[in-house]
């Protein structure tokens, strides 16, 4: 009895090869997928650098010569054609692209106010008011006008959009005042911004949506609950919560539109021009050119190397645009969930 109960008390030392199989392995179908998922990984990761070191190092020589004049001059449409028109021992590699920069900038800038405005505004509404009957319905019609390609979308404001401001917004007089600088004839920076936001808007308006949904349902049954009115709530807790992806919704539809050039360049004149804000109202209703249209348009240009190079420097601009616009979507995410407003 005593040598059973001293077998009781004395632990029982483990195998060390029951210890070291405690941890399940992984099936190997698993470890192969795992492989294959990184290696695609990484070649994506090349691939991506690829690009970007090809465009730069095709956009150099024309970098390298202007330097910053090719942000802060103009003169693009003169400088490409003698640059096309020029002998190959006399190549011209000065080149200012300050009125593409700037109708690129107050294209999206001009979209984004016009999308953010209605945009959230509808996402408020199908998500939070819209009737349950007609919710499903106005989703999907919103995920569809996103995928509706560009060409359309400039077709549509060749068709409509340029010929109502040709005709309501600019008389003959105006016409005849402005035709020293500019010719008005309806394709404008105002229709550029009228089509660019009917292009991001779908995109906006369902990352906008998703994010009000996804907004924790405890934030608006306690605000409900203490007394706030359904709008109240909306404005003070549900829109606060949802702000991260709707920043990210507007960071992705600012990256659209910065390289929209299609649409663009059927209704915004395809003219290398620099609104002047001293004109007035009429700002809007000047020609312009943005870079990706330009990149578009000059691309016969090609077959001569300065003009390549030019049109190369545009898409390095381009490029360097989007690498910022993504470093700044991760600092706006990192200090909203600090906040922690937006930490759902």
């Amino acid at each position: 009895m005593e040598q059973e109960n001293a077998s009781v008390l004395i632990p029982q030392k483990t195998s060390p090869i029951t210890s070291f199989y405690t941890k399940p392995r992984k099936p190997f179908k698993e470890i192969i997928i795992e492989r294959i998922l990184l290696l695609l990984t990484i070649l994506s990761s090349i691939l991506i650098f690829f690009v970007m070191f090809f465009v730069i190092s095709k956009a150099v020589p024309v970098l390298k010569a202007s330097g910053f004049n090719f942000v802060f001059s103009g003169g693009w449409d003169d400088i490409f054609s003698k640059a096309w028109q020029a002998g190959a021992d006399q190549p011209v590699w000065r080149f200012g692209a300050l009125p593409l920069i700037a109708g690129t900038v107050l294209a999206t800038s001009g979209a984004l106010v016009f999308c953010f405005t209605f945009g959230l505004g509808c996402a408020v509404f199908i998500e939070e008011i819209c009737p349950a009957w007609l919710r499903k319905p106005l989703k999907s019609t919103v995920r569809l006008l996103a995928a509706i390609p560009s060409v359309i979308y400039g077709l549509v404001g060749l068709m409509t959009v340029v010929p109502f401001i040709s005709k309501y917004l600019i008389s003959n007089e105006l016409s005849l005042r402005m035709i020293k600088i500019c010719i008005l004839d309806g394709t404008s920076l105002l229709a550029g911004i009228i089509v660019l936001s009917m292009m991001i808007g779908p995109i906006f308006i369902a990352m906008a949506g998703d994010a009000i949904k996804s907004a924790p349902k405890r934030y608006k049954e306690a605000s409900l609950a203490l007394g706030l009115s359904h709008w109240r709530t909306i404005v003070k807790i549900i829109l606060p919560a949802a702000r991260n992806g709707i920043v990210a919704g507007a960071i992705l539809a600012a990256g659209r539109a910065i390289g929209e050039a299609i649409a663009l360049s059927m209704v915004t004149g395809s003219v290398a021009n620099l609104p002047n804000p001293a004109h007035g109202l009429v700002f809007f209703l000047e020609p312009v050119r943005t870079l990706a249209s330009t990149i578009v348009d000059n691309a016969e240009g090609m077959s001569v190397a300065a003009c390549e190079s030019a049109l190369f420097a545009c898409g390095s601009v381009l490029l360097l645009t989007c690498v910022l616009l993504s470093l700044f979507s991760r600092i706006v995410s990192g200090n909203l969930r600090q906040g922690g407003a937006s930490n759902n």
